[in-house]
């Protein structure tokens, strides 16, 4: 699932633990996939806002370069406006978009 098509919330909310407990049956293990989703859609998102970011890069920076740059700027706060990794993470898993898989143990 793409990160950028999400309806999760900007800020924090208060969630109960019993509803993420009961998608695996143990809140660590639950807590662990969330975390993991979270580090891959972080990524992505860093490399994202890098690669557009790499376009307005110059060798040679100076003060009035720097301070008129508005694209830049307006890109940030894109990304800064957007719902936390973390927050997409739980989302999904709440959704259950979110696959895994427990190895088998021998």
């Amino acid at each position: 699932m793409s990160y950028k098509k999400t309806n999760a919330e900007t800020t924090t909310i208060t969630r109960d633990l019993r509803d993420i407990d009961a998608k695996t049956g143990n809140l660590y293990e639950s807590l662990s996939i969330i975390a993991k989703r979270s580090n891959q859609i972080a990524a992505e998102m860093k490399e994202e806002l890098s690669n557009k970011l790499s376009e307005f890069a110059s060798t040679s920076d100076n003060l009035e370069e720097v301070f008129e740059n508005r694209e830049q700027i307006e890109i940030s706060r894109h990304y800064e406006k957007q719902p936390k990794p973390v927050l997409i993470a739980i989302q999904e898993f709440m959704e259950d978009k979110v696959y895994f898989r427990k190895p088998v143990e021998e």
